[in-house]
């Protein structure tokens, strides 16, 4: 068995020839290593030093415990060494085991990096855009403009007087405006077209305070609730 007086000057010598980085003189030849293999090799120095001091604390601490237990063992400092190295494989295992369950509690939202899991924040974009909330406003007075290209149409026909409410004439499509709900345009009937300034139909309340309204010459206009209340009672002006 190895006298554990003889590890520390040889792991001391060791440690003195790994970490010598003194410059050549005169042009003698140097082996460097490179910068990742050298953070690595002291990553490695750090994590043995703390192994082997772990190692003689337990020890010390174990050996200690034998004045009050008398039925303990010696601990040998090789047997330490073994020792710390079962508790840390240990501890491995049961750190394996939590990250296995917090990634089967939350599938997809860790990432691997090297040995660990990370979150992973950074979600790559969807490939399909989210879709819109609602029509933009042009969207809306393009449809509310074809409704008063039809009820124009049917009032060419019948002597300048606009169709009568839910008349079959006017396909239904046409009615419904643009929100996704399908919602149909307030229509007031009896209207024609010598009747300027008047309201002939508008967008219920479904895409906030501004509503279009389209009168009996074809104009669309966006007004307030407040604004239109008025005109409907009037008779639409």
């Amino acid at each position: 068995m190895v006298d554990a007086r003889l590890i520390w000057p040889a792991l001391l010598t060791l440690g003195l020839i790994l970490t010598d980085n003194t410059s050549a003189v005169a042009g003698m030849p140097s082996v460097t290593l490179t910068d990742a293999a050298s953070m690595r090799l002291q990553s490695i120095s750090f994590f043995l030093s703390v192994f082997l001091l772990s190692a003689l604390i337990i020890r010390g601490i174990w050996n200690a415990l034998r004045t009050d237990f008398p039925r303990l063992p010696r601990l040998s400092y090789p047997k330490s060494l073994g020792l710390v190295g079962l508790w840390g494989l240990l501890f491995l295992l049961v750190l394996t085991m939590i990250s296995g369950a917090r990634e089967l509690m939350t599938p997809g939202a860790w990432k691997k990096d090297g040995l660990t899991y990370t979150l992973d924040d950074a979600k790559p974009a969807p490939d399909n855009p989210a879709p819109r909330s609602g029509p933009t406003e042009a969207e809306r007075r393009a449809r509310l403009s074809e409704l008063y290209a039809v009820l124009a149409a049917y009032a060419l026909q019948h002597d300048g007087r606009y169709p009568p409410a839910n008349d079959p004439a006017i396909p239904a499509e046409v009615w419904k405006t643009p929100h996704p709900s399908g919602m149909r345009y307030i229509y007031i009937p009896g209207r024609t077209a010598r009747d300027p300034g008047r309201v002939l139909a508008c967008e219920p309340e479904l895409f906030g305070e501004g509503r279009l309204v389209v009168f009996t010459s074809g104009e669309v206009k966006r007004l307030t609730s407040a604004e239109l209340t008025p005109l409907l009672a009037l008779g639409g002006g």
